[in-house]
């Protein structure tokens, strides 16, 4: 059987949370889940964090596997509802609604619903993606208070658009423009992503939405999850299933991108891009053989990668393999790849099989 897995640690996962309520102790949690628990698994996460206040996905249909699920706690649509037909399912579900746009409020004003539903307003104070705009907040409060289909505002909410950077002045505009916008507004706020969590205590608020930070990796630029006491849930592992005695000039993998510098050791790998390896990564990627670090060399394949053994000579077939995870933090393969470890946990394909560890 090919060994590539990924291990979930819910112990980790539970440890992260309480990570969350220690930096914002005060406000209450509201843990993201979506993008099938940013690739760990939606159902297995929100089981797992039972301490949570509240979970946030982006559609009904994640929503619905929650609730079937048995999970009880509430459950934001982060996207509101896409289409007025959907209404009646939030009801049912007791799903709450993120109003970000004036069209959903005038579909409310029409639906008729028979059983209201909880909505949040959000107000975009300067990430110009989804939000109603500031200047506009107190009238869009006012007309989801009249609204017979809204059954409670529940508060306002926004996001931070530049939270990672600490440097950044545009996090401190932000919450200046939120409170502005809603200033005599009744609920409950909710502002903090996990870089506001773990950066930005003026934004902590009431509630707070962590993301990133329950499953270790680090929201904030340039820093580690263990930085913060976070601790990685993901492992991708995977083991040799080759090691090949190549001579100086040898070319390895797909185009011959890379050659043997001298006579050396190459290693072949049970994991490739079909189970979300990336592609891009370049030659110098870090990975663990047997625990020490080896450079990734040559291309990534569809099923396999190749790594340099000279820092492992003694390597043999079998022999296990980390990507990322416990003992190779996710960020470090993220940077020397170009991108992010939000990527890299959300691209796992679905011919990885998943093992959890409580």
């Amino acid at each position: 059987m090919r060994a590539t897995r990924a291990l979930i640690d819910l112990g980790a996962l539970r440890h992260n949370l309480q990570r969350v309520r220690q930096s914002a102790p005060q406000a209450r949690v509201m843990a993201a889940v979506k993008a099938n628990g940013y690739g760990h698994g939606l159902l297995r996460v929100a089981q797992a964090l039972t301490e949570a206040d509240a979970f946030g996905v982006a559609s009904l249909e994640e929503a619905l596997v929650l609730r079937e699920g048995g999970i009880t706690q509430p459950i934001m649509l982060l996207e509101g509802f896409f289409t007025a037909d959907e209404l009646p399912l939030l009801a049912e579900h007791r799903l709450q609604a993120l109003i970000h746009h004036s069209h959903q409020i005038e579909q409310l004003e029409q639906a008729g619903l028979k059983q209201p539903v909880e909505a949040w307003l959000k107000v975009d104070t300067g990430m110009h993606r989804l939000g109603i705009p500031a200047d506009q907040a107190q009238a869009s409060w006012q007309r989801l208070v009249a609204c017979q289909s809204v059954d409670k505002v529940l508060g306002c909410m926004t996001h931070l658009a530049n939270a990672d950077d600490l440097e950044d002045p545009t996090t401190t505009e932000q919450l200046q423009r939120f409170a502005q916008a809603t200033e005599g507004l009744p609920g409950a706020r909710a502002i903090a992503n996990s870089a506001g969590i773990l950066g930005w205590p003026a934004s902590h608020a009431d509630w707070v939405r962590p993301g990133i930070m329950l499953y270790g990796a680090s929201p904030l630029n340039g820093r580690m999850g263990a930085d913060d006491d976070l601790k990685p849930v993901m492992t991708l592992s995977a083991e040799l299933i080759a090691v090949n005695q190549l001579q100086a000039g040898d070319p390895v993998g797909y185009g011959g991108t890379w050659s043997c510098p001298e006579a050396m050791p190459v290693g072949v790998v049970s994991i490739g891009y079909g189970d979300g390896y990336p592609r891009h990564a370049p030659n110098g990627t870090p990975v663990l053989v047997n625990g020490r670090l080896v450079p990734l060399i040559g291309r990534v394949s569809m099923d396999m990668i190749t790594v340099d053994l000279r820092g492992q000579p003694q390597a043999r077939v079998g022999d296990p393999v980390t990507l990322w995870g416990a003992g190779l933090p996710v960020e470090r393969v993220a940077k020397a790849a170009g991108t992010i470890s939000y990527e890299l946990f959300c691209g796992i394909t679905q011919r990885v099989p998943f093992d959890t560890r409580d």
